[in-house]
């Protein structure tokens, strides 16, 4: 039974490009199974969110955390009312247009972008599943539904002018009414991100060893976490403990984002799904003491993880072969694959610097090495330099 502020799929405002739809899926079923399928969503297995993929096999990947968001969020919209396929194809998709090496690469994009409108991986997710993806042959793209575009858009809330470049493209000749709230669907989806990474970082820091359990055990949520385990299992040995810890601090975020969003959307009931994109608030949202809670946890991170020497000394390194790929494709078109730039359809040094964006985002971080070694006449091995 879903909420009559959930998005009904017999009443989305359809695709861009009319097709039949069909009879087993509904449309949002449709679109969530289009994104597994897409080349971008297979790329993400190679793509990093924190740790460069080759230096372990238990780090998150962007595909590991697409997957992880894409099961909190579709949790908390069957229990909310929503519509789970919709939220579940949102979070599916929300990475798509990430560059390699997480958000090193899109500071580098962004930079090498500046006189051209820079680069927003947003709006790279919506280039990617509007346009990149090439294999239907009637459009370009996906053909995602409206209310699915809308949610990948704009899921971390409207989006103000200037607007980065591939969405401002997009929108131009298909209005996603960015000046609104997205769906309660897309809101969840955005709060499932934030449930996922602060629980999975903090796994993936205490296994990298960037800080130990004693680091945590001043911070909220987490902290009482680890002791609420220690006391109810006095003996139990590290790992099991860690993930026993971890398990109460996801469980405590996803209890306050269910509590605090059902209020909210209770808020704005009766009405439709048009009443949660008009509202004045977000109805997906964590209790104010959670988000306080939260900074103190993300701040810790940002010191002791996400700016780790260690970690920086990756950035740095990642940073520079992304920018020298960036104008070596500058400088010699030949080092792109053949008739990429007519592909894209150049007509000039804005077209071509964005064309040649389009080909660097897309590439794995493996990929992204051999490219910098090939170009460089090395052998395409895993560069040593990047290894923690």
């Amino acid at each position: 039974m879903l909420s009559s502020l959930a998005c009904d799929p017999q009443n989305t405002r359809g695709r861009r490009f009319l097709e039949e739809e069909s009879p087993f899926r509904s449309p949002f079923q449709r679109d969530r199974d289009r994104i597994i399928h897409s080349t971008a969503f297979r790329r993400l297995k190679h793509k990093t969110q924190v740790f460069v993929e080759h230096e372990g096999d238990h780090y998150r990947t962007r595909l590991t955390h697409s997957i992880e968001v894409a099961q909190v969020a579709r949790t908390i919209a069957s229990v909310l009312g929503l519509n789970p396929d919709l939220t579940e194809a949102v979070a599916l998709a929300h990475d798509l247009g990430h560059p390699p090496f997480g958000h090193t690469g899109e500071e580098v994009l962004n930079a090498c972008l500046a006189g051209f409108g820079g680069f927003d991986h947003n709006a790279q997710t919506i280039r990617v599943v509007t346009r990149l993806e090439r294999h239907y042959p009637e459009f370009d793209g996906l053909n995602l539904t409206w209310e699915c575009l809308e949610g990948i858009a704009k899921h971390n809330g409207p989006v103000a002018n200037p607007l980065p470049w591939a969405l401002a493209e997009y929108t131009n000749e298909h209005d996603l009414a960015l000046h609104s709230r997205a769906s309660a669907e897309a809101q969840v989806a955005a709060l499932s991100d934030d449930i996922a990474y602060n629980t999975h970082d903090l796994d993936d820091g205490l296994r990298a060893n960037l800080f130990e359990e004693a680091d945590l055990l001043n911070l909220p949520i987490i902290g009482d976490s680890f002791r609420q385990v220690k006391q109810q299992y006095p003996h139990l040995d590290t790992d099991r403990r860690r993930h026993a810890a971890l398990r109460g601090f996801f469980d405590a975020l996803v209890r306050s984002a269910i509590a605090e969003t059902r209020s909210r959307l209770d808020a704005l009931a009766p009405g439709d799904a048009n009443v949660v994109r008009n509202a004045g608030f977000a109805a997906a949202m964590f209790p104010e003491a959670m988000r306080n809670d939260l900074d103190t946890v993300r701040t810790f991170l940002y010191g002791h993880m996400y700016r780790h020497p260690t970690v920086q000394k990756v950035r740095d390194r990642a940073a520079e072969i992304l920018e020298a790929l960036f104008h070596a494709y500058r400088n010699d078109a030949s080092w792109l694959p053949e008739g990429w730039l007519e592909i894209e359809d150049t007509d000039g040094s804005e077209a071509q610097a964005r064309a040649i964006s389009d080909y660097v985002a897309g590439m794995t971080d493996r990929f992204a090495l051999q490219e910098h070694a090939r170009i460089r006449g090395q052998n395409p091995a895993l560069d040593g330099a990047l290894r923690l």
